[in-house]
């Protein structure tokens, strides 16, 4: 959950037309304009966002059922509104996240709410009721309620999501939702298994959650603090610009392979992408070069050709080679481990 953080630079305040073809992910004039039009377009809508805000405690409002999830920064809880006269809320439910103004701007908050809403409705993303509410202490707004946790307590480890066929599903609805979101001139920013909420027990349904990381397209940003196996390589070396990197969609392409790998496998595939530092990202990149079997790094074992495919294909370390999260759709309906492969075969024996 966002907290107070630095505000990044619009790549145009300082992008001249060099810059944005720097080979670190450069934008193209075109790609420029659309990220400029996503900033106004939330620019406007936090103006208006500010003065709808409804300036109440939110006890007054709604009865807590029960928490969702705690973070950082902030709460989920499970809420019904408040009628007078009644001990307990009634009608429908709602999950209300709220942030403690301690570690919350108003500007913080009114952006992650109008991101939210400015995504509309799609199927694999947690839809943002028009609510905002100031409160003495804290800032909250509302969502669908998703009642079943996130993916993490999915993902049993060195095993992965189960059965197999759930992998690619999860897959394949992430990636839609990543794609709605960089049509809109948007780069998501934080995809990982926590911010991924599960809407049934059997996780047939997931929804992408938590908004405060997005940026449009082209904002400029440097790496704070030290790399995580989901950042990608190109911001962990040095920005094209003195003010940072212009951020792209290639982004949340590398963070989807990175995800996908934990479901197929139940871990990291490295610690950080750097390479002289993390050994594991080291025999990768030494893997790729070579394309020989031996040098097969151990924790990809047990991967079907496919599910390799698409991940070389997600983890390029170049941003401009690596493919779009849209890439999952190729591969989907074959097998991505190596059990699932001979399990397949065994049955077309049998045939």
């Amino acid at each position: 959950m966002p907290g107070k953080q630095p505000e990044p630079r619009p790549a145009a305040a300082v992008a001249s037309e060099h810059d944005t073809k720097d080979s670190l992910g450069g934008l193209t004039p075109e790609e420029l304009q659309q990220g400029q039009e996503a900033a106004l377009a939330l620019e406007e809508r936090m103006a208006l966002g500010a003065q709808t805000l409804v300036h109440a405690e939110v006890e007054q409002l709604y009865q807590e059922v029960r928490p969702l999830g705690q973070g950082r920064f902030g709460r989920v809880v499970l809420v019904t509104h408040c009628q007078k006269g009644a001990s307990t809320g009634t009608g429908t439910t709602m999950a209300l996240k709220q942030l403690p103004k301690t570690s919350t701007s108003l500007r913080s908050f009114l952006y992650e709410f109008c991101v939210g809403l400015s995504l509309g409705t799609h199927p694999a993303i947690v839809a943002a009721y028009g609510i905002g509410i100031e409160s003495a202490d804290s800032y909250s707004f509302l969502t669908e309620p998703i009642l079943h946790g996130d993916l993490i307590a999915f993902i049993q480890p060195k095993v992965g999501l189960t059965p197999s066929e759930a992998a690619q599903r999860c897959a394949a609805q992430l990636a839609s939702a990543l794609e709605h979101i960089h049509a809109l001139g948007l780069v998501y920013r934080d995809l990982k298994p926590e911010n991924v909420l599960v809407c049934d027990p059997t996780c047939q349904h997931v929804k992408l959650a938590d908004f405060g990381h997005t940026r449009p397209r082209g904002t400029l940003l440097r790496l704070a603090g030290p790399p995580i196996p989901y950042t990608a390589p190109e911001l962990c070396a040095l920005p094209p610009l003195p003010e940072g990197l212009p951020i792209q969609p290639a982004l949340d392409a590398w963070a989807l392979g990175v995800l996908v790998f934990c479901l197929l496998t139940g871990y990291f595939p490295w610690d950080q992408p750097l390479e002289d530092t993390d050994p594991f990202y080291e025999d990768f990149l030494v893997w790729r070069a070579s394309r020989q079997a031996q040098d097969r790094p151990q924790p990809w074992f047990g991967l079907a050709p496919a599910a390799d495919a698409l991940l070389w294909e997600l983890l390029d370390p170049h941003p401009r080679r690596r493919s779009p999260v849209g890439a999952v759709r190729g591969y989907l309906g074959q097998p991505w481990r190596q059990q699932d492969e001979e399990a397949s075969g065994l049955k077309e024996g049998r045939q």
